[in-house]
């Protein structure tokens, strides 16, 4: 069992960004408490998972996200179609003070929840994680032409949706 004080550094370390990551994923914080938790506890049961790990946080997005995928299948589809529908009420940024940007924020957010998992996943990587197309590839077990592939399509449907919005802002 992984115990004291590198248990505490990766949490410290990479708790935060894994549950942003997996809440993007999920939408919804209570499950993604249990997948983060989930997570670490497995870190603690079986200390050799991170053995020859080059990349601690690659390696941890890649089981968080194996993690979240799991979910969304033990789900079914009709959950999901409700979860879809709660997503579109989340609101994953912090309020703002100026009134056109609280709008710009919570169009942001639904526009966000409505990219496809896959795409939702890397945009969220590549923004709000800073990685690189390769590091997205490493944690997502897919080619890097994806990852960069799934970004530029996540955004082109960004900026088609915000594009009114932005217009109206001008």
């Amino acid at each position: 069992m992984r115990r004291g004080p590198e248990l505490g550094r990766l949490y410290d370390e990479h708790a935060g960004p894994l549950f942003a990551f997996l809440l993007n994923l999920t939408r919804d914080e209570g499950d993604t408490r249990d997948l983060l938790q989930d997570l670490f506890v497995k870190l603690a049961r079986d200390e050799r998972l991170l053995n020859g790990v080059r990349n601690e946080r690659a390696f941890l997005i890649r089981l968080a996200h194996n993690a979240a995928i799991d979910w969304i299948r033990r789900r079914g589809a009709r959950e999901r179609a409700g979860e879809n529908m709660a997503a579109e009420k989340s609101f994953p940024f912090a309020p703002a003070g100026n009134p056109g940007e609280q709008v710009f924020r919570e169009e942001l957010s639904a526009a966000l929840a409505g990219l496809p998992e896959e795409q939702r996943a890397v945009v969220h990587l590549k923004l709000w994680e800073g990685l690189t197309f390769e590091e997205i590839a490493a944690a997502l077990e897919i080619s890097p032409n994806t990852a960069a592939s799934r970004y530029r399509y996540g955004l082109d449907k960004l900026r088609d949706r915000l594009r009114p919005l932005y217009e109206e802002m001008k």
